[in-house]
Parts: structure tokens; C-alpha cells; sequence
């Protein structure tokens, strides 16, 4: 609260510094009898608290006073600063720090202000100052919810992007009036999208980097270049990967009003509902590798301690090996793009980086010699660490965008398209860029129903980036950092235009979560284990048990036996066989053999436009031809070993065996065979007549 009118700097000068020996306590400011302990690091000589009091004159004018208190001589510690400074109310109150006369923010801050509103160019000119943040908040006994690796479904957002887009409030597309609603791009505003995010059947959310930075870009070169212009030229930093305050949320990402806003206390709500909710929280915190492993492991801390958070994703250079045997992180979530060494017991860790995106594109476009990347990919789940697999993320191309393009677009960036990367493996199903043909679009959708199901049904973590499952693009974008507009943020009336990848991604998500042989605890071994006549995971070939590797190979079967997974009711889960056909052309399967009493039955089956690919549970169709199935071209066809039902055996309608799938597509490849051999037919005999006719006859 600001002071009345006449009332200049009553707070400031209450103030005063203690005496006393301070002793060591945590970073940044801590509430303790009487006032605050304040805690930094400086490397000056000279080293000040600068204590800030804005005031309203009896003209109304509002003007700054300001209190400078030198930290103690006796109160340092190598770079570490320390002061007791006593008081009764330090609400309205700011602070920064002096480093031989030089201002600057805390490092530690946990609250900053001055930076409200998002994007504006002025920050350059204006201060960060940290609040003292005292304000308790009552948790209700929330902890982290401390979600296993393999059960984990997680969704890749950013706080802006989320909900900026007009209709993002609307889950089917349309924007609602709604009375108190959030303001977009806030922490708030994510809270509010928590009946969509259940809806889709995830578990967890991955943040962009939550804390403060500063989004306004300078030139290359402003700092100390004689040549360099120190003025922003309005090129916004959208992601955050620049260096920040890593001990503060956001204040533009905070509703309300500038000087009113509470990024602290609204974060620790969306957390707080989030789990209430059953929903999971990991954060980015991006390194330049400038900071020591102490900061590091710091921050870290403090973003579980003081906001719950249940995971933190180290990107930059966080090379910081200590954080994997740190005992007060032992039960959080740690993400990075590598650990130096499998450590078994270790199930907190998880590496994340885009090897499985890489293999699993090259195999969706049918590059040739990919087969043992479909099992290594699909199988992994290493004993010391967990993996995140995504075919999507936020640098590089959306899904969508990766059965577009082929090449990357990233014109509207500013840099004449040298910036991001070229190496994609992406096919654009024969167009470059958005198409009115109907074959190109019946074939983009089928691969991204190929995708989410590579994705799903492999072992680890797998990771949905936001948008994705409703097909967002951004126009061939593969490194949107500076697009902070319509290019980046979600487009939600794509949720009723493309509505069937919506439902097909929420139906391989409830099938994933309800099929344990999906996502088990440990790797599969590949062995009969259970000496129950099948291994657990198993691979073959076009021929049942007899797996192909040669380099030309584009298809591929993998059965599951579900007696080595339990379900939700402790019974066994069900067999399945998942047929991957990347080729250009159809594949005949024949099908591994079913233990007596059971008979395989259509789960999914990409190709199959009118069912949308799924078939809903109690209604998958029975193969009539239980040895083989003929899986068309660019399909992955799921098939599971079912009980016969009563009704199949007396023929009803409900669990009417299915014919027509390898039939149609039989009657298919013939027609198609035989119209090739029509037009080659009917090629040969018009160049026999041109040639009859002679040069001049036939116009050559």
C-alpha cells in the first residue's frame, strides 16, 4: 500500500539496520522477529541495501524516496552479503542492490517489480527492484504428487501461448463470457484450462521457463560495442531462454493491474489447484552456464520447497552432477538432456532430449534401416533413469507442421531463414505447405494418427506438445523464440476444425493408461520369464517369429503378452499385436497365435478414415482370417487377443466378425494392379502408333 497523501516516506524511515552479528541463513529475505534477515551476493567492495519508498506528494505527484544501508563489514562471507534489518511493515517497500555505487537486482530476489506488463520496450530503462515478499500462504497440506515415470502423460506448454489466442477459454473452440475469467497469458489463465487438460487424459505439465527474465532483445553487440545500438528494436524473447531471476515467478505472467500484481502468491494457487486436481507440475529453469553449482542447486530447491513444484527441467548448460544425489531432491523430478551414468534406485531422473523424435520421424517418412530404432525406441526404459519421448517440441516443427513441411520457414524471424535448424526429417506428403488435395490431406492426418501412436504406445514418458493434438501449425516455424503472436500462441478453434485428431489423440491416451503392457515399471526383456509360453514383448517379421532387419525393410510386428503386466484390478492385461507397415505399399502380417479361447480383434487401424482409426472398447471387430491381415501402406493397424464372445459364435451384429478389412484391401491392390498394367498397356500401344506414323506424322 502506498502512503496517504502528507505522508512521505513513513515506512523508509522506520527503518532501521540491527547491530547484531546477523549469522548465516538462506538467500534472499527472510521474515524474523522484529523485521527481515536479507541475504545476496555482491562481488564489489562497497556493498548497500538501496531501500525504495514511493510517495505521493500533497500535490499528488508521485516521486521516490530512497534509504541506503551498508552491509556490515563483519557480515560477509566470500561473495555472500548479509544484513538484519528491522521494521514493522515493509509492504510497498523495494529493494536493490549497491555494488560500489553501481544498482543492480538481487540475485536471490524472490519477488521483482517494474516489469509488469509484457513486452514493453521502456524495461531498458527501468529498474528491477525486488519486493520484500513476507506474505504466508496456507498450502492445506499439499505435497508433490509424485507420479511414477511410466504413468506419467505429459503436455508441453507456455503461459502466454496457452490461452493468448481468442477462444482459448472454450474447450470445443468457442471463446465463452465468463464473469471473473482469468486474464489471458497469465498463471491464472492456466487454471483455468484444468477441465481440458483432464479431459484429454493427461497427468502432468511441463512449463516454459516461469521465472522472471527480461523479453526485450537488444542488437547483438549493444553491450560495449562502439558499433552496437543499445535500443531495442522491439524483437520480443517469447521462449525465456535468457538469463533471469531464478528465484522469482514472472510478474507479467501475474493478472491484474501493473503494481497490483501478485506473481507469487497466483503461482502458488496454480500449483495448488493443479493437484488438487491430480495434475503434476514440472518448470523449465533455463542456465547460461555462468552459474555456480551452488545457484544451481539452490534454485532448484526453492522452486520445490516454496511452490511444490513436482519436477524442474534443466535446460541451458545446468551441468550440475550433484543435483542427482542431492537428498532433499531424492523424490523430485529432475529433467536433462543427459546423465553421465546409469544409477539404479535413481527413478527421479529422466533424460530428455530429441533421439527418440529423430528415429521415430525417419521411420514415419519411410526412411529405409530404421527397424532397430523402432524397437530400441519403443522398448527403452532403462533401470537408473527414465526418458521423455516426444515426436514434437517446442524448438522445431509441431506435428502438424511435420507432415507439411519439409523445409523450415522461418522468414517472419528476421534473419533471411539462417536461423533454426534444417535437419527436420519430415515429409510433407507430396505439397509443400497447406493443400486443398484431398489425397494430401487424408494422408497428413493418417500420419498423425501413425505419430501419436508411436508415441503412446512406447515405453517411458511420453510428452504431448500443446496444440498438437488438434493440429496447430505454425506455418513451417521450426524456431518460433521471437514470435510472440498468432505464430506461437494455440489457435483453439482448430479443437472443433479438426476435432477427429482431438478424439483420436484422447483415445490412444485412455487406451495407453488403461493397458499396462504399454508402460511398464522396468524394460521389457524380451524372455519368457514368466515361463508362460510367450515372452513379453516379442518381434516379428511379415512371417509370424521371424523378424526382418535388412537395411530395405519398412515393416515390423511387436506382440505383447499381458500376463507380465497387472491391471488397475490386479488381472493380467491383454495380448496384443501392433503391426507397423511404413512402406509405400501394402504388407501382408501373418499373426502370432493366440493362447486357446482367444481371437484377435481391431483396436486400431490408421487407414480405416470412417472409424476415425478407432475402434471404441467392446466394439472392436473380430477377424474372420485369424492367421493374416493385410496392413495397407504408410498403416499401423493395433490389434488385441480378446476372449470369444458369445454373440460372435451366434453371428449378432455387436460382435460381428470382421471380413472386410484384408478382403477390401486385397480387392484393392488388385484393382490398383490391374489399372497400372491398363496405363502401361495403353502407353505401349500409343508409341507403337506414334512410331508407325514416323517424325513428321506424329508431330515430333
Amino acid at each position: 500500500m502506498k502512503p496517504g497523501i502528507g505522508e512521505i516516506g513513513v515506512k523508509i524511515e522506520k527503518l532501521i539496520m540491527s547491530e547484531e552479528e546477523p549469522g548465516y541463513f538462506q538467500p534472499g529475505v527472510t521474515k524474523t522477529e522484529g523485521g527481515v534477515y536479507i541475504c545476496t551476493e555482491a562481488a564489489g567492495e562497497e556493498v548497500s541495501l538501496a531501500v525504495y519508498e514511493q510517495e505521493q506528494g500533497p500535490d499528488g505527484e508521485e516521486k521516490e524516496k530512497r534509504r541506503v544501508f551498508p552491509f556490515p563489514k563483519g557480515s560477509r562471507m566470500g561473495r555472500m552479503r548479509c544484513m538484519k534489518l528491522l521494521g514493522e511493515d515493509f509492504s510497498g517497500l523495494t529493494y536493490a542492490v549497491l555494488s560500489d555505487g553501481k544498482e543492480m537486482p538481487d540475485t536471490f530476489g524472490r519477488s521483482f517489480t517494474g516489469h509488469g506488463t509484457w513486452g514493453e520496450l521502456s524495461h531498458v530503462d527501468t529498474p528491477l527492484r525486488s519486493r520484500f515478499e513476507l506474505e504466508s500462504f496456507d498450502w492445506e497440506g499439499d505435497r508433490p504428487l509424485q507420479i511414477p515415470f511410466e504413468d506419467m502423460i505429459l503436455y508441453r506448454i507456455h503461459t502466454r501461448g496457452l490461452t493468448m489466442r481468442a477462444g482459448s477459454k472454450g474447450a470445443d473452440g468457442k471463446e465463452e463470457e465468463a464473469e471473473n475469467g482469468a486474464e489471458p497469458g497469465t498463471f491464472r489463465a492456466i487454471a483455468e484450462k484444468i477441465p481440458y487438460f483432464k479431459e484429454l487424459g493427461i497427468t502432468s505439465l511441463e512449463l516454459m521457463p516461469p521465472n522472471e527474465f527480461e523479453e526485450v532483445m537488444l542488437p547483438d553487440g549493444a553491450d560495449g560495442n562502439p558499433y552496437g545500438v543499445d535500443r531495442p528494436t522491439g524483437k520480443l524473447n517469447y521462449w525465456g531462454y535468457t538469463p533471469g531471476m531464478l528465484f522469482a515467478p514472472k510478474e507479467s505472467y501475474a493478472s491484474g493491474a501493473c503494481g497490483e500484481k501478485n506473481p507469487v502468491r497466483e503461482f502458488k494457487e496454480l500449483v495448488k489447484e493443479l493437484h488438487q486436481n491430480g495434475l503434476e507440475l514440472v518448470i523449465e529453469l533455463y542456465f547460461t552456464g555462468k552459474e555456480s553449482a551452488a545457484v544451481i542447486s539452490e534454485a532448484v530447491r526453492f522452486w520445490v520447497r516454496e511452490y511444490h513444484v513436482d519436477g524442474v527441467h534443466l535446460v541451458g548448460i545446468a551441468g550440475c552432477p550433484a543435483l542427482r544425489d542431492d537428498p532433499w531432491l531424492s523424490e523430485t523430478k529432475l529433467f536433462a538432456a543427459f546423465w553421465e551414468e546409469e544409477t539404479p534406485g535413481r527413478r527421479h531422473l529422466a533424460e530428455y532430449n530429441d533421439g527418440f523424435l529423430v528415429d521415430m520421424r525417419r521411420l514415419l517418412k519411410g526412411d529405409e534401416d530404421q527397424m532397430n530404432s523402432l524397437i530400441f525406441r519403443n522398448r527403452r526404459n532403462p533401470k537408473g533413469y527414465g526418458v521423455i519421448n516426444y515426436m514434437a517440441n517446442t524448438n522445431g516443427f509441431t506435428l502438424m507442421d511435420a507432415v507439411t513441411y519439409e523445409m523450415k520457414h522461418n522468414e517472419q524471424n528476421g534473419e533471411n531463414n539462417q536461423d533454426g535448424s534444417s535437419w527436420n526429417y519430415t515429409w510433407n506428403c507430396g505439397v509443400e505447405g497447406p493443400s486443398r488435395k484431398k489425397k494430401v490431406a487424408v494422408m497428413r492426418r493418417k500420419q498423425i494418427r501413425n505419430a501419436l501412436l508411436m508415441l503412446f504406445l512406447s515405453q517411458g514418458t511420453p510428452l504431448l506438445l500443446s496444440g498438437d493434438e488438434f493440429g496447430f501449425s505454425k506455418g513451417g516455424n521450426n524456431n518460433s523464440y521471437c514470435q510472440d503472436n498468432e505464430t506461437s500462441w494455440l489457435d483453439w478453434g482448430l479443437l472443433k476444425t479438426n476435432r477427429d485428431i482431438f478424439e483420436f489423440a484422447k483415445q490412444v491416451i485412455a487406451f495407453r493408461k488403461k493397458h499396462p503392457v504399454f508402460h511398464m515399471a522396468q524394460e521389457p526383456k524380451v524372455m519368457d520369464y514368466l515361463a508362460c509360453g510367450h515372452p513379453d514383448v516379442s518381434y516379428h517379421g511379415v512371417k509370424a517369429w521371424c523378424p526382418e532387419f535388412e537395411n530395405f525393410r519398412r515393416q515390423l510386428g511387436i506382440m505383447y503378452c499381458g500376463e507380465y503386466a497387472k491391471k488397475a484390478d490386479n488381472t493380467p492385461d491383454d495380448y496384443f499385436f501392433t503391426a507397423y507397415n511404413m512402406h509405400w505399399e501394402p504388407h501382408e502380417f501373418a499373426l502370432p497365435k493366440l493362447p486357446k479361447g482367444m481371437k484377435w480383434h481391431l483396436a486400431f487401424n490408421t487407414d480405416d478414415r470412417e472409424r476415425n482409426g478407432i475402434y471404441e472398447e467392446g466394439e472392436e471387430p473380430c477377424l474372420e482370417q485369424q492367421k493374416q491381415f493385410l496392413v495397407p501402406a504408410r498403416t499401423i493397424v493395433v490389434f488385441i487377443g480378446l476372449k470369444e464372445r458369445a454373440e460372435e459364435n451366434r453371428g449378432e451384429k455387436r460382435g460381428k466378425k470382421e471380413k472386410q478389412p484384408a478382403d477390401k484391401e486385397k480387392k484393392r491392390a488388385k484393382k490398383d494392379q490391374e489399372k497400372k498394367a491398363k496405363e502401361k498397356d495403353g502407353k505401349k500401344k500409343s508409341e507403337k502408333k506414334a512410331s508407325a506414323k514416323g517424325p513428321e506424322q506424329s508431330g515430333e
